[in-house]
């Protein structure tokens, strides 16, 4: 098997790509200025991506035209720097999403990110998020902030993301339906529509979404359907009601687990062993609502609000049996119950005869989890080994205030006051399995403050410091060393963040670059991981520091886009794990050092986009020890689509190949497995075909 690893390799991808940017530059000078993008994750409220004092990307969403099946959020975010995400071919595990070196660590779900969605956070209290339930077939933008402003946002901040979906219109004459289907490699199969329309107060959406797969690799097929409701209300032109319903099914999802190295290179599709005799998968039924409100109360004052609650049933069956009079069981039964509500003031004034704007707010959150544990029968639940009712909550007061204190010069000063709580109540009680409740208490004030040169109107410099932490998780601390019960001794991790930036335009070209640093204090890290289970520890003395740098460019018939990551993340002090010492110095695993995306669009005629991608990372490190490295790799990915009008009409026919060479490579790893299965393979060369319907 030939692994893509090779230095000439990925130069030969950065020659490419530096041709595709001498074409575009050549032109540029010819275009017209390109619009800005709108954000809001910045500062509460929306302003130019441009003007925005912090980094920040915005990525526009249309469904209708995409040429991708918009099952994950890895088919949208390569052109942001600075975030990883990877699509592991295992709908068991989700997405791996990291910002800046936040979240590597995580083995499932997303750690170290704080995920919304219409405003409505996708992370729970304790810190854990869930990319998957966002809708991507009715998404419109998704923002992607990173660096201290993000800590601002509470609890495991260290980069936000958030994802906005379609308003309902608000007109008679502008309902609208969609549909679409789709097909690909290895027995991709997705379905969806979408029904909108109103009047001119109310209006209504409704998109449901379905996706199956056979899977790349053995055991590894999957099936999730997805609803998203949406009913807007605008009774005044100054209060905007918004009400949102969010069901995520999924009924199935192998786990076919990773691969050690030497089964890597014989045949990256199969599954270990292990996981056909326990028969390893994950199901999740998850239903939520909410209710947003923005009330403008005069040109000067507006609230916002919200209201969610929803609940969230997991069950999964790990790689060993968990038949020990000791053991917490080899299937794991979560029934989670969770609701919040938060509130903001936006005032805007002026002082000295310049703009101040300030936001005050305050949010609450709540978890309750049932968790129980049984025996793994060869797949199937035996007699129960845990039974324990646990609690995450927060409750976080927050403010920032943006001061333009001269023509050219704006001020940001914020803070979160944060309050989280875990507790578990143990429910099974044996002489083998003492009685392990108990609950912890985290409180931390994250500060922020930011100054921004407005230089010209083509040019701003921005630097930010702050200071974030992120608690451990309920999941984090189900498990201990020796023990059957929680480890509520877990201290959080704090970080020091600071940047500096620069944003730049000119006709229709724009650049961003970045450089940023953080230090972490008690970094939470794995002290042991097997069979799907892991212990964590926490170590002291992380540095992360690096550069982002983007560059976009539209002349016409032709775009190109590019965003380049080096990150360099590094343990400074030395610890102990369960596979050895772990020396200062060593890399974190899961994060490459060098990141590189570029596309080049071409539009030939009216109607038609068709696009090369390219996608190069340098090796990256799979365990603390940095025993082995996953190789680094360049692949290439082709799409084109073809959109016209029959009528009231428009059809959009796309396909798209990733993987054009065929590389052998890994996508993603499991950090610091015990069982050294750290591999996930991508796929090899893979087609995906599909049309899309709107009237």
């Amino acid at each position: 098997m030939e692994i893509a690893h090779s230095q000439s390799g990925m130069r030969a991808g950065m020659l490419l790509a530096a041709a595709f940017f001498g074409i575009v530059a050549d032109a540029a000078a010819q275009q017209e200025k390109q619009l800005e993008e709108v954000v809001v994750s910045a500062s509460r409220s929306e302003q130019k991506r441009f003007d925005a004092p912090a980094s920040i990307d915005a990525i526009q969403v249309d469904p209708l035209r995409a040429a991708s099946p918009l099952v994950n959020l890895s088919e949208l975010l390569g052109t942001a720097p600075g975030i990883q995400i990877r699509e592991r071919q295992n709908y068991a595990q989700d997405l791996q999403l990291s910002v800046r070196g936040f979240g590597t660590r995580s083995t499932f779900g997303v750690r170290g990110v704080r995920i919304l969605i219409d405003g409505i956070p996708a992370t729970m209290p304790d810190g854990q998020g869930q990319p998957s339930t966002a809708t991507l077939t009715s998404a419109r933008r998704i923002e992607i902030l990173r660096g201290p402003v993000a800590q601002l946002y509470g609890n495991a901040a260290g980069g936000v993301l958030q994802v906005f979906t379609a308003d309902p219109p608000l007109s008679p004459q502008a309902p609208y339906a969609s549909a679409s289907v789709g097909a690909g490699g290895d027995g991709q199969r997705q379905l969806g529509f979408t029904l909108a329309g109103g009047g001119d107060t109310l209006g209504g959406l409704l998109d449901v979404s379905r996706y199956e797969t056979d899977g790349y690799r053995d055991h590894s097929a999957a099936e999730r359907t997805q609803l998203n409701a949406k009913v807007l209300w605008r009774p005044s032109a100054s209060t905007t009601v918004t009400g949102i319903v969010n069901v995520f099914d999924q009924p199935l999802a192998q786990d076919p687990l990773g691969l050690t190295r030497a089964q890597f290179e014989e045949n990256p599709r199969q599954v270990a062993p292990v996981a056909l005799t326990f028969d390893t998968r994950k199901t999740v039924d998850q239903r939520q609502a909410g209710l947003v409100l923005e009330h403008k109360v005069d040109r000067s004052n507006t609230l916002n609000a919200r209201l969610y609650a929803g609940t969230r049933e997991v069950f999964q069956t790990l790689s060993f049996s968990g038949a020990a009079a000791n053991s917490s069981g080899g299937v794991v039964d979560l029934d989670n119950h969770y609701r919040g509500a938060g509130m903001s003031w936006t005032h805007r004034t002026w002082a000295g005869g310049m703009p101040l704007n300030w936001t005050v707010g305050m949010e609450a959150d709540d978890l309750d989890q049932t968790r129980r544990g049984f025996v793994n029968n060869n797949g199937t639940p035996g007699v129960l080994r845990r039974d324990e009712s646990n609690d995450a909550n927060n409750v976080d007061i927050f403010g920032q205030v943006d001061w333009t204190f001269a023509e050219q010069w704006k001020a940001t000063v914020g803070a979160r006051a944060s309050r989280v709580r875990l507790a578990v109540d143990d429910r099974y009680v044996t002489a083998a399995s003492p009685n392990d409740s108990g609950s912890v208490e985290y409180r931390n004030t994250s500060p922020v403050l930011g100054l921004v040169w407005y230089a010209s109107d083509n040019l701003n410099l921005y630097g930010n410091i702050g200071r974030g932490f992120e608690t451990p998780t309920l999941a984090e601390s189900a498990y201990r060393s020796g023990g059957t019960g929680p480890n509520l001794s877990l201290q959080p991790s704090t970080s020091r963040q600071g940047e500096i930036g620069m944003k730049w335009r000119s006709g229709t070209q724009s650049a961003d670059l970045a450089i940023f640093t953080a230090r972490s204090r008690d970094e939470i890290v794995p002290l042991a991981t097997e069979n799907g289970r892991s212990i964590f520890q926490n170590a002291d003395r992380v540095a992360r520091r690096g550069i982002e740098a983007s560059w976009r460019n539209n002349m016409g018939r032709f775009s190109t886009q590019a965003a380049y990551t080096l990150l360099d993340a590094r343990f400074k002090q030395s610890f102990t794990s369960a596979n050895g010492v772990v020396a200062a110095g060593n890399r974190l695993p899961g994060a490459p050092m060098h990141s590189l995306f570029t596309q080049l669009e071409y539009r030939p005629v009216e109607g038609l986009t068709t696009a090369l991608e390219m996608r190069v990372e340098s090796k990256f490190y799979v365990d603390d020890l940095n025993s082995e490295a996953a190789p680094g790799y360049a692949v290439f990915n082709l799409r084109a689509a073809h959109e016209l009008r029959a009528g009231a009409t428009r059809w959009t026919l796309f396909g798209r190949v990733d993987n054009v060479f065929d590389r052998d490579y890994a996508g993603s790893v499991i950090v610091n497995d015990g069982n050294r299965r750290f591999y996930e393979p991508a796929p090899g060369r893979r087609f995906f075909i599909g049309l899309r319907a709107s009237i």
